[in-house]
């Protein structure tokens, strides 16, 4: 079968060149950007990066933004009403226990969680996201995927999480992966949409782009790096060419697309990299808690430590 499928794409690319074949709507879009990434220059602008401007960051003042950009999440199997309860009042009463300082960006749950997060979240301004579309791993009918992310909002969800068809992507179904991502956004219509990528299962930092510009064409209003179901979460090489793949975006059309690395956030350090990497590329008008949020819950009460001098677990 390898042997047939390459003989048809090599059929494909042939007539492509003589004009027999019209490039897809898809082909035209990747082609307006360059896909092929250099992994070792990739690797010494992080190690340059962190060198010599994640210093400077290393304050209170980034921590207290990064602990405003922060989706609590909680996506166990062991998850209960009750445990997500305990999780939203913990949110509830944050604002009378630190007054000065910022509550959480969002709240983020199963879809069947999301009616009763709507109706006992009292902070204004917390997000309700959802994972949807068969979380983690879209294989699915996508009668299913819709009718599952059309409920959540229903319920309230306010932000809707989904992945990329990772298998189509690897099958080189590009107009599949563009098909799925774009139906899953006329559902959602007005509400945000994260597309998870899953990085770790993508075998280069090129197709790192390439799935980017995809989720991005197809309607993603959000990309992510990971669900933090899979064998790794987001690295600083794969939010580095994310990042170039959202400010080429936005060059060629004049859309800010958000950011979200989630996915083994184990430290303080390491979301001051991802903010070092998202102020380096995208800039300061990215550094807003609408466009750059972190996917992580264990990453809460260490910055909350950090920013009141000593060790606390609130969440």
């Amino acid at each position: 079968m390898g042997i047939i499928k390459e003989k048809i794409t090599k059929d494909i690319q042939s007539q492509r060149s003589k004009g027999i074949v019209k490039s897809s709507k898809i082909d035209q879009a990747l082609g307006k950007y360059n896909l092929n990434v250099d992994e070792e220059e990739v690797r010494y602008k992080i190690k340059e990066l962190i060198a010599e401007k994640v210093p400077e960051n290393d304050t209170i003042d980034v921590k207290k933004f990064l602990l405003s950009s922060v989706e609590l999440t909680s996506l166990h199997t062991a998850d209960t009403e009750e445990s997500i309860l305990a999780m939203v009042e913990k949110v509830n009463k944050f604002d009378s226990a630190y007054p000065d300082l910022p509550h959480v960006a969002t709240i983020c749950t199963y879809p069947n969680f999301a009616n009763l997060v709507r109706n006992t979240l009292e902070i204004d301004g917390v997000e309700i996201a959802v994972v949807s579309g068969s979380f983690p791993s879209s294989q699915t009918f996508m009668e299913v995927k819709v009718a599952e992310t059309a409920l959540a909002i229903k319920d309230g969800a306010t932000n809707v999480d989904i992945v990329l068809p990772v298998g189509k992507y690897l099958s080189e179904d590009y107009e599949g992966v563009a098909d799925d991502i774009n139906e899953l956004k006329q559902t959602c219509g007005e509400i945000p949409m994260k597309v998870i990528l899953e990085t770790c299962d993508l075998p280069t930092l090129s197709d790192v782009k390439k799935a980017a510009i995809l989720a991005m064409y197809s309607g993603a209003d959000y990309i992510k790096t990971s669900t933090g179901k899979e064998k790794a979460g987001a690295t600083p090489e794969g939010v580095y060419v994310m990042c170039q793949a959202i400010k080429e975006y936005y060059d060629e059309t004049g859309i800010m697309i958000g950011l979200k690395p989630a996915g083994g956030i184990n430290t303080v350090m390491d979301a001051v990299i991802y903010y070092t990497i998202v102020k380096e590329i995208l800039g300061e008008k990215w550094l807003t808690n609408e466009l750059f949020r972190l996917g992580t819950s264990r990453l809460t009460n260490l910055l909350l430590s950090e920013v009141i001098g000593k060790e606390t677990k609130w969440y």
